[in-house]
């Protein structure tokens, strides 16, 4: 019976629980999109979604909360910056998880969860394209390639 089971356990301690779902949390934020199994997507998503909701407060409390998750100063920034800004006029449904199929090795259902903001500029000159290039690091690049190997394999 399913009786009074308001958190999934997924077989973990809850520290352990904890810190796999705020560093999955920090993962999302940096890449936009992560792929993982089913049922940690559907445990993600309302934590990332009251994250969100939270860091709208924009006071200096919610600021603390928010930084009991994402504990890294950069990610942390750039969850400000970047991210939060984006979901101003929208109240909820911040996340979107979308079935990818099976995995392979054990037949886990996977998953992508999304965050709901706008793409990337992509930029079309060959001059900008140049500076561009020269201002990313090596690490968003292979970010972007992550994020494009995603998408090809979810569509």
């Amino acid at each position: 019976m399913g009786h009074r089971d308001k958190i999934k356990k997924l077989g973990m301690k809850a520290p352990h629980r904890e810190a796999m779902f705020a560093n999955m949390a920090m993962s999302l934020v940096q890449h936009r999109m992560i792929k993982t199994t089913d049922a940690k997507a559907k445990a993600l998503r309302p934590l990332v979604d009251r994250l969100i909701a939270t860091a709208k407060k924009g006071t200096l409390a919610s600021k603390r909360q928010v930084a009991k998750t994402i504990h890294v100063k950069d990610i942390f920034k750039k969850f400000y910056d970047e991210v939060v800004p984006q979901f101003a006029e929208r109240n909820s449904g911040f996340t979107r998880v979308m079935r990818l199929g099976v995995r392979r090795g054990d037949g886990a259902p996977m998953s992508v969860v999304e965050l709901l903001t706008a793409k990337p500029v992509v930029v079309k000159d060959a001059k900008d394209k140049k500076a561009a290039k020269e201002k990313k690091s090596a690490k968003e690049v292979r970010a972007d390639k992550k994020a494009d190997e995603l998408k090809a394999s979810a569509g």
